[in-house]
């Protein structure tokens, strides 16, 4: 410090102009103007950006639906009695996808405007419109009639993601659909093929069935949810068989064809499955192109994903990049995550590199699928040595009570040490259970330490601590 600057005076806080506003964009937003920065957001649709306005709001709005439509059908084992015809709740109960879908969409707005004023109220700029960048530290605004140029210190980009077509088998918005175009249906599908049984294709399969539609899952692999735990994934297709949803594993859709009055799809064999509707839920590809980041010197990865390092940063000096146009995990929490460490990164704060092993995730089918850290198939593949428990919620009080009878609790602690380095949660309410096993996780607790940590009783989190116990090493 030379003598002329003084210790008192704060240090300048770069300008930041952010390329999209979806949770990478807002979160970042949000940090950086309670920094003190001085902040722009470019978007060309509404605040949120496809996770608000297509995707995870809206689909886990529909979802919301399903689970009471599912609930409903299991109460009978608790002694609810329904008047339908044949006492069935599946024939007493009726979905009205139009007015699920106008809820779905108006809960979407909500949200978005909530996002546009909490950003407002903490100072960030809002551009609407399509943001091109003309150099590391320009972003070129086409708003429709006029042309704005933004610059800043640094540029956060945040561009998202679309769904990935395939070319014989092009949406039309009526029978053939995106996940984006699901909303715009008026009547349920009678008869709906979901192509892709990753997670999205198995969360949307999941709910229509749970709605009331005649479901046929079409999976290139063995098993649906490749690449997640098997045991949550047996556990799926077990209630999925039980509920009428058709799996046909190892089959790969080649073309879908509008009939009439339905769709056919052909498969691989040369076999065909007809249906009313198609739903294509066959993976995304990254927002990169077009957008000039050739010009700032942004490189991508062979996908067309931005690189970045763990702190967020790109290629290029002072160009930031957060969520699914990076690659790193489709998870709104990870876009969030990548967005704030980028602002505390760029601000000079206390930074931590993002770690994919403390990454929890849940999948919104019936019943939900959680998941933190290690996985079982990392033990097996050696990259990791631990011990395994899983229990099956059937043996818990709370879930016996609640006719629960799907689901269980997997914990994995390192050998040796005893530290939680990874879990399962299968069942009702996975994504609020995961929490206690990403604390330890992130914590790197003990499994004594969530063992010896009081549980209510009767509770389905009774079974995290009992799984912890049986980790305990005697000595």
């Amino acid at each position: 410090m030379t003598s002329s600057q003084d210790p008192f005076k704060p240090f300048a806080v770069p300008s930041l102009a952010i390329l999209g506003g979806g949770p990478g964009g807002y979160e970042a937003a949000m940090v950086a103007a309670s920094m003190g920065a001085q902040v722009t957001i470019v978007e060309r649709a509404g605040l949120g950006g496809a996770a608000v306005l297509t995707d995870v709001v809206p689909s886990k709005t529909l979802i919301a639906t399903a689970e009471a439509m599912n609930r409903s059908v299991d109460s009978t084992q608790l002694g609810v009695d329904f008047n339908g015809p044949d006492g069935n709740p599946k024939t007493a109960m009726r979905a009205n996808l139009q007015q699920i879908n106008e809820r779905v969409m108006r809960l979407a707005r909500e949200q978005s405007s909530d996002i546009r004023r909490g950003l407002e109220a903490v100072g960030v700029r809002i551009v609407i419109g399509t943001g091109k960048m003309l150099d590391a530290r320009t972003i070129e605004v086409d708003r429709g009639e006029t042309t704005e140029i933004i610059q800043a210190d640094a540029v956060l980009i945040a561009v998202g993601a679309h769904p990935r077509e395939l070319a014989t088998a092009k949406p039309d918005g009526e029978r053939i659909l995106n996940w984006t175009q699901i909303y715009d249906l008026q009547e349920l599908p009678e008869d709906l093929i979901v192509v892709g049984s990753g997670v999205t294709g198995a969360e949307f399969a999941s709910a229509f069935n749970g709605l009331g539609s005649k479901v046929t899952l079409i999976s290139s692999r063995e098993q649906v949810l490749p690449g997640e735990d098997s045991d949550a994934a047996a556990v799926l297709e077990d209630v999925f068989a039980r509920r009428g949803l058709r799996v046909l594993s190892l089959s790969r859709a080649e073309k879908v064809e509008r009939t009439d009055n339905g769709v056919i799809v052909t498969l691989g064999d040369g076999s065909k499955v007809t249906g009313t509707h198609c739903l294509v839920c066959v993976g995304s590809i990254p927002n990169t192109g077009g957008i000039g980041l050739e010009a700032a010197g942004v490189e991508l990865t062979p996908s067309g994903h931005i690189k970045v390092d763990g702190v967020s940063r790109t290629s290029a000096p002072n160009v930031y990049a957060a969520g699914d146009c990076t690659g790193v995990f489709a998870l709104a929490s990870v876009a969030a995550m990548q967005g704030r460490i980028a602002v505390a990164h760029l601000i000079g704060d206390g930074v931590r590199p993002l770690k994919l092993t403390q990454v929890s995730s849940n999948i919104f089918t019936s019943p939900e699928i959680a998941s933190v850290g290690v996985t079982e198939a990392d033990l097996e593949s050696g990259k990791y040595q631990g011990d395994v428990v899983k229990l099956s919620l059937q043996t818990n009080a709370r879930a016996k009570m609640r006719g629960v009878n799907d689901g269980f609790i997997k914990i994995i602690a390192r050998k040796g040490s005893g530290t939680v380095i990874g879990g399962v949660v299968v069942g009702a309410g996975a994504c609020e259970l995961i929490f206690s096993i990403a604390l330890a996780v992130t914590q790197k607790l003990h499994v004594d330490d969530v063992a010896n940590t009081f549980t209510v009783y009767p509770s389905l989190s009774g079974s995290i601590s009992e799984a912890a116990r049986r980790l305990h090493v005697y000595v």
